[in-house]
C-alpha cells in the first residue's frame, strides 16, 4: 500500500535561485520605475527610498548583474542535471521542460475543456504554461542584458555600432521591462496563486513540495508514472513546518500585494510621465 502523501517537486537550489530571481527582479523593476518615473512625485518617493537617481542607476545596474549571473548559474545547474548517456529522452522526456508536440495538444484540449466540450488534460510533470513562464526568462535576460550592456557603456557601444542603435536599445530594454513586469503580475501571479487549484497561495515553489492527492487532479499523468516506476517513495518528502509556512505566506502575499500596487501605480501615473 502506497503511504506516500507528499513529494519532492524542486529541490533547494531550485527554491533558491527562484527567491534569487524574484529579488532582483523586484529590486530592478522598482529601481528602474523610479528612473523612468522620476519627474512625478510616484518616482520620487522611489529614489528617495534608495538614495537618489544616481544611488538607484548604481543598485540597477548590479541587480542586473546579480540576476544574469543566476541565469548564468541556472544554466550550468541544468547541464549538469542532464543524462548525457540517454540525452534524448533527457531533453525532451517527461522531465524536461522544452516544448513537445505533447504541449501543442494539451493546450487544445485545454481550450475544449475551457468551453466545455471535451475533457480537461491529464498533464505530465510540466504543464504548457509552466515551460511558457520557464523559457520566457530566456529571452528577457539575455535581451535585458544586453542592451543594458550598451547604455550603461554609451562610448564603448558607439565605437563599434552607430549611435542610433543605443535609442534602439533604449526602447527595447523599457520595452522587454514593461512585458516582463507586466506579465509577471498580471499572468503569472494570478494563474500561479489564483486558480482554485493553488489558492490561496501557490506553495510549491516555498516548500519545495506537493501534495499527492492535490496533485493528482491536474497532473494525473505524472503521479501515475511515478507510481508505477517506483520513484513515488524516493520523492516522499514531510510537509513544512508551522512557522516556515507563516513565514513565506507573508512573504508570497508581500510579493503579490506589491505588484498589483506596483503596476496600478505605474498605469495612473505615466499620464504624468516624461520620457527621456
Amino acid at each position: 500500500m502506497n503511504t506516500v502523501t507528499r513529494i519532492t517537486r524542486f529541490t533547494v537550489i531550485d527554491r533558491i535561485t527562484h527567491l534569487g530571481l524574484i529579488l532582483t527582479f523586484s529590486l530592478l523593476s522598482i529601481t528602474g520605475a523610479g528612473r523612468l518615473y522620476f519627474n512625478t512625485d510616484w518616482g520620487t518617493a522611489i529614489l528617495s527610498w534608495f538614495g537618489g537617481y544616481t544611488s538607484a542607476t548604481i543598485i540597477h545596474i548590479w541587480a542586473g548583474w546579480l540576476m544574469t549571473l543566476g541565469f548564468i548559474v541556472h544554466i550550468l545547474l541544468v547541464l549538469t542535471r542532464l543524462d548525457w548517456r540517454s540525452w534524448k529522452l533527457s531533453l525532451f522526456g517527461p522531465d524536461s521542460l522544452i516544448p513537445t508536440a505533447r504541449d501543442f495538444r494539451e493546450f487544445g484540449q485545454r481550450v475544449l475543456w475551457f468551453f466545455g466540450i471535451g475533457n480537461a488534460p491529464k498533464f505530465e510533470r510540466w504543464t504548457y504554461w509552466e515551460k511558457f513562464d520557464y523559457w520566457a526568462v530566456f529571452w528577457g535576460i539575455p535581451l535585458l542584458f544586453i542592451t543594458g550592456l550598451m547604455l550603461i557603456y554609451p562610448i564603448e557601444t558607439s565605437r563599434f555600432l552607430p549611435g542610433w542603435t543605443l535609442n534602439i536599445a533604449l526602447l527595447l530594454h523599457r520595452a522587454e521591462a514593461i512585458l516582463a513586469i507586466s506579465y509577471i503580475i498580471v499572468i503569472h501571479l494570478l494563474v500561479g496563486h489564483f486558480r482554485r487549484s493553488t489558492f490561496p497561495l501557490n506553495e510549491t515553489m516555498f516548500s519545495g513540495s506537493v501534495s499527492v492527492e492535490e496533485e493528482a487532479k491536474e497532473k494525473a499523468d505524472w503521479i501515475e508514472r511515478l507510481s508505477k516506476t517506483g520513484q513515488m517513495q524516493q520523492l516522499k518528502a514531510e510537509p513544512p513546518v508551522t512557522w516556515y509556512r507563516r513565514l513565506y505566506f507573508v512573504f508570497g502575499y508581500a510579493v503579490i500585494a506589491s505588484g498589483f500596487y506596483f503596476i496600478g501605480a505605474a498605469i495612473y501615473y505615466s499620464q504624468f510621465i516624461v520620457l527621456h
